[in-house]
């Protein structure tokens, strides 16, 4: 028994996020002002007051990043500390988060990172002109059905494999438009293009690939003090050179997000704990263990108010 602690990726960022925690709480201040340091720019304006800049890939990933540290910072303080967890993972750019809570990266070579892997995906972005598209109630059959007529047209591959009836494709405009069109003859309720910069979790995004092993080969990984769930995988990963590598791997690869869950589940998990902007992973558990002998409890803290939650209470 234990609590999984879950970061979100990309997409859960929005305009002025982790300002009311820098207000509130001194020691989140000190962790943007570090942010700020080790990144050469003003992270805090780019988030709060350049309006639609919190959404470019190279803003939002070390902003998402460092508002989910700063807000396990005030969690910490307030007791809340690794050695009492069971596990921990992250959707795509939450990796980072969750190996620098496990203890195997530094948070100035996270940031680091993830700045440099937010610029080449914004300029695989550019190069290969792509996105991504959410399929409402496909199965992992259809979806991959659906991405074999996408690759007729061009790069196209099945991207998420978020939970039960929520998968996402990527991949070229032309293999996107051309699923799309025939995805009710496959039994798909819905699918919808996604606002996103581009083809994430394709072959659409090898360059950005190439950049970031170059960059994690000068990068010092430990093993995690805690269980790591990687994305490439859905298992425990904790060699610092196969976690290095999955992490080149994720950005082409897909991200098996149910897989994971379900082996946390089946790790005996009794809680779940969602700290940074948004609450959908908890969204997505609570889909994912709909099946489950039970349920694990739910908690995010994405507002100071949230720490007024008791321990493991569902929003």
């Amino acid at each position: 028994m234990g609590e999984a602690v879950l970061f979100p990726g990309q997409g859960a960022q929005f305009p002025g996020m982790g300002k009311d925690w820098v207000e509130a709480f001194p020691s989140a201040a000190r962790l943007f002002e570090r942010a700020e340091r080790v990144l050469g720019f003003p992270l805090r304006a780019a988030c709060w007051e350049r309006g639609d800049e919190v959404h470019r890939t190279d803003i939002a990933q070390p902003g998402i990043l460092t508002t989910s540290a700063a807000i396990l910072g005030v969690l910490a303080e307030r007791g809340h500390a690794p050695s009492k967890t069971a596990l921990t993972a992250g959707l795509s750019l939450g990796e980072y988060t969750a190996l620098w809570y496990a203890g195997a990266l530094d948070f100035d070579d996270a940031v680091r990172l993830v700045r440099l892997r937010g610029e080449a995906m914004q300029e695989a972005s550019e190069r290969v002109k792509s996105s991504m598209t959410s399929l409402m109630g496909a199965t992992p059959e259809q979806a991959e059905a659906l991405a074999a007529v996408g690759r007729t047209r061009g790069i196209c591959a099945v991207a998420n494999l978020n939970a039960p009836g929520q998968i996402v494709l990527s991949g070229e405009l032309a293999a996107l438009d051309a699923l799309e069109a025939v995805a009710a003859q496959h039994g798909v309720k819905r699918a919808v293009r996604l606002s996103v910069a581009g083809g994430f979790h394709s072959e659409c995004m090898r360059s950005a690939a190439q950049r970031l092993e170059r960059a994690l080969a000068e990068v010092e990984v430990k093993a995690p003090r805690i269980p790591f769930l990687s994305n490439v995988t859905g298992a425990p990963l904790s060699d610092p050179d196969e976690i290095k590598a999955a992490l080149a791997r994720q950005v082409c690869s897909s991200v098996l997000w149910e897989r994971s869950m379900r082996h946390a589940l089946a790790s005996g998990i009794d809680a779940v704990l969602e700290p940074g902007p948004g609450s959908v992973l908890c969204g997505l558990m609570r889909r994912i263990a709909k099946d489950s002998a039970s349920v694990p409890r739910l908690r995010s803290v994405e507002k100071p108010a949230d720490l007024e939650l008791s321990p493991g209470a569902s929003p």
